[in-house]
C-alpha cells in the first residue's frame, strides 16, 4: 500500500486547486479526510443537487443540544474538493479525525477547539524566517495564489517535517490522540485492502502520518476514552462566519477573495477590479471601467516593484484606494464587508438529517415567501393582511423559542396598530437553537404553545407572567393564553406588593388595546386590569410614602407606565380613578418631590388643574420655607421631558425663575447636578428658547407679564406680516 499525505490549509483555495489536481493525477482508490468520524453517513449528500457551500457539519451531543461543534466547509476547502473529488468518482472516503463522540464525552465541560478559540500558529516561524511578519500573508503568497502544479505538498512535508523537530509541540486539545486516530484509520484501510490512499490533512499533522507504524501505542492511547451518543446533520453557513473575526480557530482573513481566487483561475486582477468597481457604481460612486482599467495596471506595477509574481490582496486594495475609491477609505469598507468577506449563504437538501422542527420552519419560509437571507434586512408587516399577519405570528413563535431571527423595531410613521417592523438576520448557529427548541415540539406553533405552557407552570413572577402573556397573544396561541392566564389570576389575587402590580399592568392594557387587531379574543383580560388597577389606586398612596431619592426615581418610573397605559386604555372609569389618586398623593405631607411633581403636572396635563393653581403650588414647593434639594426635586417631577409647558407658561416661567435667582450660591452649585438632568431631558430648540428668554430675566429685569385682554389666534395672524416688514424671526413664547 502506499500513503499519499497532502498537508493543506483548511479552506485555502490553492491548496484545494493544487490538490484536486493531485488526485487527478494519483487516481487513489481511498480518500482520507481530516474531519469528525461521526459524519461518515452524510458524506454522500456532497453531491446531492441541492447541497451548495458554505455548509457546515453540526455535531451535537444527543442528550444536549447546547454542546455542538461545527466543521465549516466553503467549495474552495481542500477537504470539500477531496470529497467531491471522491463521490463523483466512486472512491470510498470518510473522515479520520478523533470522533467528536469521543471528545465531547471526555470533555463534558469544555467548548471543542475545532470552532471556536484561535490556536496556536507555528506557521509563523517560517513566515519570519522568510521575512514575513505575518504567517498569513506568506502562506497567502507561498500557496494559494499558486496557479498550478502539484509539488507544492512535497515542499510542504518537507517544512513541516523541520518544524515539528525545531518546536515544541503545540498544546491543543487531544493532540496526541487525534494524531493517533489518524493513524489507526490509515492502517484500517490497508487492512481492507487499499492500494493507493490519498490523506488529506492539516499541513501541521502531516508528518505524523506519511509512516503509521506499529498500532500498539495508538490504541493503548486511544483505549481509556468513553463514548458518548451525538447526532449529526448539514446546516447551511455564511462566509462571514468562516473569518477569524467570528471566532473561527482555522477561519481565513478574507473568504470573499478566497472565493474570487478559486472561481477566476486566469485574470484575477481584471475580475478583481471588475467586482470593485461594480459594487462601488451600485452605490452612486463615481467608478467608470477606465477607472477599473486604470486600477488593474497599479496592481501589476506594485506587484512588480514588490518581487511578486502576480498581484495579491494587499496590492488589490491599495490600487482600488488610489483608483477606484479616489484615496477615500470610505468605500474601501463597503469593498470589505461585501467583497472581502461577503455574506453567501449556503445551502443543503431539503432531506438532510434534521429534527422536524427544522423541516416545518423551513416549510413555513417557503410558503410565507420569507426566506432566510444572511444579509440584514427590514420587513414592514400590515396585520391587516393575512400573509403579513401569518409572518408576525410566526417570528413572534420564534422569539418565544429563543430562535432570534427577528428583532422588532419600534414603529414611527404609521400606526403601530396595524403595523410591525421587523429587523432580519439569519445566522447559522439558529440551527443550533432550533435543534434545542425541538424538545418542546415538532411544529412551530406546537414548540412555541408547549413553551408557554412550561413556563407559566414554573413563573411566580407577576411582570414576568404578563410579559409572557403579551407575547402569547402576539403569537396567536389561544390554548397556552388560556393556561397563562389562569395562572395570571391567581398570582393577581395573591400579590400585595404594588411595585408588582405597576410593572404588570402596562403589558396587560397593551393586550387590550392592540390583541384585536392580531385577531385575538382579549376579553378575558379586562376584568384582571380592572382588579390590578383598583388595587393599584388603594395601595399606591401607603407605597410612596417616605421614599428615598433611589425608590423615588424606581416609582416615577413606574407611576408613568401606569400613566401612560391608562392613557391608552382610554377608559372614563380608570381614568377617574387614576386622576383621583394623584390628587390624594399632592395632599400627602410626606411625598417625595418627585412624586408630587409629577402629581401635580399629570393634573395639570389633564386640565383637572389651572396653570395659575399650579403656578401656586410650584411657588410653594420653591419657596423659601422648603429645602433646595426637596425644592429642585419637585421642579424635576414637574418638568422632566418637556420644556414647552414652561416656555409657554408665563406664571411658571416667573415662579421658577425667580426661585433660581433667589437661590444662595451654596445651595445653586449643590443643585446644579440635579437642575442640569432635569434640563437635559428638554429637547435643543426648547433649550436655547429658554437660554433666549433667560438673556432679558433677572433681578433688575422687568417680569414678563400675561396681558389682558389679547386674542391670541389673532395675534398670531399678524405676526407673519411683521416678520416680513422687519425682516425678523419670530421667537414663540418669549
Amino acid at each position: 500500500m502506499s500513503i499519499h499525505v497532502f498537508g493543506i490549509r483548511h479552506h485555502g483555495p490553492g491548496s484545494a486547486r493544487s490538490l484536486r489536481r493531485a488526485l487527478e493525477e494519483l487516481r487513489p482508490d481511498c480518500v482520507l479526510v481530516e474531519g469528525p468520524p461521526d459524519a461518515n453517513d452524510v458524506i454522500k449528500l456532497i453531491t446531492h443537487p441541492q447541497m451548495e457551500p458554505p455548509v457546515a457539519l453540526l455535531i451535537h451531543a444527543a442528550d444536549n443540544p447546547k454542546r455542538a461543534v461545527y466543521y465549516p466547509f466553503a467549495v474552495y476547502s481542500p477537504e470539500w474538493q477531496a470529497l467531491h473529488h471522491a463521490q463523483t468518482n466512486n472512491v470510498p472516503a470518510r473522515f479520520m479525525d478523533l470522533p467528536q463522540a469521543l471528545r465531547m464525552a471526555n470533555r463534558p465541560n469544555e467548548d471543542d477547539d475545532d470552532y471556536r478559540g484561535p490556536r496556536a500558529d507555528p506557521l509563523k516561524f517560517l513566515a519570519e524566517a522568510a521575512g514575513y511578519s505575518d504567517s498569513e500573508r506568506w502562506w497567502e503568497h507561498m500557496v494559494e495564489e499558486r496557479r498550478e502544479g502539484t509539488e507544492i505538498f512535497h515542499a510542504i512535508l518537507e517544512a513541516m517535517t523541520a518544524l515539528r523537530e525545531a518546536i515544541p509541540e503545540p498544546r491543543r486539545g487531544f493532540e496526541r490522540e487525534r494524531e493517533a486516530y489518524m493513524r489507526q484509520t490509515i492502517r484500517a484501510a490497508e487492512k481492507e485492502g487499499a492500494q493507493r490512499v490519498a490523506v488529506v490533512c492539516g499541513a501541521w499533522h502531516a508528518p505524523a502520518l506519511v509512516s503509521p507504524g506499529p498500532a500498539k501505542d495508538d490504541a493503548a492511547l486511544l483505549k481509556p476514552l468513553a463514548k458518548t451518543k451525538v447526532q449529526v446533520t448539514w446546516v447551511p453557513w455564511t462566509y462571514g462566519r468562516l473569518t477569524f473575526e467570528s471566532g473561527y480557530g482555522a477561519g481565513v482573513e478574507a473568504p470573499g477573495w478566497y472565493h474570487h481566487l478559486w472561481t477566476e483561475e486566469r485574470h484575477v486582477t481584471v475580475g478583481w477590479m471588475t467586482l470593485v468597481a461594480r459594487l462601488l457604481r451600485e452605490k452612486d460612486l463615481d467608478a467608470s471601467a477606465a477607472h477599473a482599467v486604470e486600477a488593474v495596471r497599479l496592481a501589476d506595477n506594485l506587484a512588480a516593484l514588490r518581487s511578486r509574481p502576480i498581484p495579491g490582496l494587499p496590492e488589490m486594495m491599495d490600487a482600488a484606494l488610489a483608483v477606484l475609491a479616489h484615496g477615500n477609505e470610505v468605500p474601501l469598507k463597503l469593498v470589505r464587508q461585501k467583497l472581502l468577506v461577503g455574506e453567501r449563504l449556503g445551502r443543503v437538501p431539503d432531506d438532510v438529517p434534521t429534527v422536524p422542527l427544522h423541516q416545518d420552519l423551513a416549510r413555513l419560509q417557503r410558503r410565507l415567501r420569507l426566506p432566510p437571507d444572511p444579509e440584514p434586512r427590514e420587513i414592514d408587516l400590515d396585520l391587516r393582511k393575512p400573509n403579513d399577519l401569518e409572518r408576525s405570528h410566526m417570528l413572534h413563535r420564534l422569539e418565544l423559542l429563543g430562535i432570534t431571527w427577528g428583532e422588532e423595531l419600534e414603529v414611527t410613521g404609521k400606526s403601530g396598530t396595524f403595523h410591525e417592523y421587523w429587523r432580519l438576520e439569519w445566522e447559522p448557529e439558529l440551527s443550533l437553537a432550533i435543534i434545542e427548541a425541538s424538545r418542546f415540539g415538532n411544529t412551530v406553533e406546537d414548540a412555541a404553545a408547549a413553551y408557554v405552557r412550561t413556563h407559566q407552570v414554573t413563573q411566580a413572577d407577576l411582570p414576568r407572567l404578563t410579559e409572557l402573556l403579551q407575547k402569547s397573544l402576539l403569537a396567536s396561541l389561544p390554548d397556552a393564553v388560556h393556561a397563562v392566564m389562569e395562572r395570571l389570576e391567581s398570582a393577581a389575587a395573591l400579590a400585595s406588593d404594588v411595585s408588582l402590580l405597576m410593572d404588570a399592568l402596562p403589558p396587560l392594557v397593551n393586550v387590550l388595546r392592540y390583541g384585536n387587531v392580531r385577531q385575538t379574543d382579549v376579553t378575558v383580560v379586562r376584568h384582571v386590569v380592572d382588579g390590578m388597577m383598583a388595587r393599584i389606586t388603594i395601595g399606591m398612596p401607603g407605597a410612596c410614602t417616605s421614599l428615598d431619592d433611589e425608590s423615588a426615581e424606581e416609582m416615577l418610573e413606574r407611576m408613568l407606565a401606569v400613566h401612560n397605559a391608562v392613557a391608552l386604555l382610554r377608559e372614563e372609569t380608570h381614568l377617574e380613578s387614576w386622576q383621583a389618586l394623584m390628587q390624594t398623593l399632592m395632599e400627602q405631607r410626606t411625598l417625595h418631590g418627585l412624586i408630587a411633581g409629577r402629581a401635580c403636572r399629570i393634573l395639570l396635563d389633564a386640565r383637572r388643574m389651572t396653570s395659575e393653581e399650579a403656578a401656586r403650588r410650584l411657588g410653594l414647593a420653591l419657596s423659601t420655607a422648603s429645602e433646595p434639594p426637596a425644592a429642585a426635586a419637585w421642579l424635576d417631577g414637574f418638568l422632566r421631558n418637556s420644556g414647552v409647558l414652561l416656555l409657554h407658561d408665563v406664571e411658571l416661567w416667573n415662579v421658577v425663575d425667580g426661585w433660581l435667582h433667589g437661590l444662595q450660591p451654596q445651595a445653586f452649585t449643590t443643585l446644579l447636578p440635579l437642575l442640569r438632568r432635569t434640563f437635559s431631558t428638554f429637547t435643543p430648540p426648547e433649550r436655547r428658547q429658554m437660554g433666549e428668554r433667560a438673556k432679558h430675566s433677572g433681578p433688575g429685569a422687568p417680569r414678563l407679564q400675561v396681558v389682558e385682554g389679547v386674542d391670541p389666534a389673532r395675534a398670531e395672524l399678524v405676526l407673519p406680516v411683521i416678520t416680513t416688514l422687519l425682516g425678523l424671526e419670530v421667537r414663540r413664547g418669549g
